[in-house]
């Protein structure tokens, strides 16, 4: 059989922020996810496996049809979150107009926190819950068989009149037996970040789980412990990557900097080796030092992705960042010595936050000096503590479980609009962008640092879409 494993596009992406800036301009990152059960399907399994990612590939829905009849394939795997729920479902119909008897299976976040409301929805045949590579495998194995598919954990499936839902399956502990992600399947060369040293990018996981719990934490499908890759694993991806001419990455772990001497031994492994690469981490405030700076820079790391959140320190308590303002302000500063650039994010919009914490913000922005600042308007992800918080406190109805049980384009997601409205976070949002990027001091210092056309008409492109 063949298996085509689908990343669909984001025409009607919900989203309460700026997505022309803050997503679609800073570039084309691999569907990491179906990657890897794409490289543990096609190690297990003699299905024949295939990937299309829509977004790359430039593939509108007027010809997605077309694409699946020249591929012909007799399963289709799509990835969806809540926020693309829309884009998943009209990928899933087109392909069932193509031909019915297609079988369509969804995973993904939204699939997991809603397996019965997506189950639910006409054009699809099966779910996958959790941690994908080894239950889609499973699923493939036994697709044709239903009552076998009844002891494969982590599955839902219709079954006559009947709803079938298996359970979730454990977490996957060794990350090392996992083949490393499929991007041979995919045209790797054409995925880019606007701010890369060099493109073409990737990215990688080196662990899963987050053990910290910020109140906004939208990532319950990989569990609260951490799980981490051993250094000696994580460094033969990079050298696979290289080996394919990819000498950027972008480490999409929730926290890298979680266990120093694991940091510590990836540097040094990637200095022993010598090998030329340049990446991104996501780090914590409070777990970063001078010794870790210092072999991360060794070791080629360019840039590195801090959430700061707020210049409140009220707020941040509220959020559960268990970090401090002064923290921030130290630890940005001590990166920025090193020379590794920083990229801070930053909400606005937080549970009893008022405007002037807000421009209280954006005004430490500033004061920071990060190289890069995202800005994004608090929205109550679902089944993130914050959402059930706002359901406890009435300051909103079950509005995501109502969008899961019908899913429309025009749905709006609700904020936190205790003391400012919609419009007045939103006019915020656009105020924070332009406060911090549009600076004659901040244009002048990425201007010198322009490296080739294409990256000067690319930034060019983002700014003219912050001065809208």
């Amino acid at each position: 059989m063949k298996v085509l494993l689908v990343n669909p596009r984001i025409d009607n992406m919900i989203t309460t922020n700026l997505p022309e800036f803050v997503d679609t301009e800073r570039g084309y990152y691999p569907p990491l996810g179906i990657l890897y059960i794409a490289s543990f399907a096609e190690k297990y399994t003699d299905h024949k496996i295939e990937v299309l990612d829509m977004v790359v590939e430039e593939i509108g829905y007027d010809k997605l049809g077309s694409e699946i009849k020249k591929r012909k394939p007799d399963i289709v795997g799509i990835t969806t979150t809540t926020f693309t729920l829309v884009d998943s479902i009209i990928t899933a119909k087109i392909i069932k107009n193509v031909d019915k008897d297609i079988k369509i299976i969804f995973g993904g976040p939204h699939a997991y926190i809603y397996p019965e409301e997506t189950i639910n929805i006409p054009e699809i045949d099966f779910l996958v819950l959790g941690e994908g590579e080894v239950t889609f495998t499973e699923l493939l194995q036994k697709i044709d068989d239903y009552e076998g598919l009844k002891k494969v954990k982590g599955v839902v499936f219709k079954y006559g009149d009947r709803i079938v839902n298996t359970g979730y399956r454990k977490f996957i502990e060794d990350l090392d037996s996992l083949p490393f992600p499929a991007r041979h399947l995919t045209p790797y060369k054409k995925y880019y970040s606007l701010i890369a040293k060099c493109n073409p990018i990737t990215t990688m996981f080196t662990s899963r789980g987050c053990p910290y719990r910020c109140l906004f934490c939208h990532r319950p499908h990989m569990g609260k412990k951490f799980r981490a890759r051993s250094p000696e694993n994580v460094v033969e991806e990079m050298e696979e990557c290289v080996s394919m001419g990819i000498h950027e990455i972008l480490i999409y772990d929730d926290t890298f900097n979680i266990d120093k001497k694991r940091v510590l031994d990836i540097c040094n492994l990637i200095k022993e080796r010598g090998l030329d690469i340049y990446f991104d981490i996501r780090a914590r405030i409070d777990r970063i030092n001078k010794e870790m700076l210092v072999a991360l820079k060794e070791a080629g790391c360019v840039r590195i992705h801090y959430g700061v959140e707020s210049a409140n320190q009220r707020i941040l308590d509220i959020l559960r960042k268990d970090i401090t303002v002064e923290q921030a302000e130290k630890v940005v500063k001590m990166t920025k010595d090193a020379g590794i650039e920083t990229l801070a994010y930053f909400m606005i919009g937080n549970p009893t936050e008022t405007r002037d914490e807000i421009l209280n913000t954006i005004k430490f922005a500033k004061k920071l000096k990060p190289d890069y600042c995202h800005f994004s308007v608090t929205t109550p992800f679902p089944a993130t503590s914050l959402y059930k918080l706002g359901l406890e406190k009435g300051v909103f109805k079950d509005y995501w479980k109502e969008f899961a049980t019908n899913p429309t384009k025009d749905f709006v997601p609700q904020l936190w609009e205790e003391n400012l409205s919609r419009e007045e976070v939103v006019k915020l949002l656009e105020y924070a962008y332009k406060s911090f990027y549009i600076r004659p001091s901040y244009v002048f210092k990425k201007i010198l640092k322009v490296r080739s056309l294409e990256e000067f008409k690319r930034k060019v492109k983002a700014g003219m879409r912050i001065l809208r």
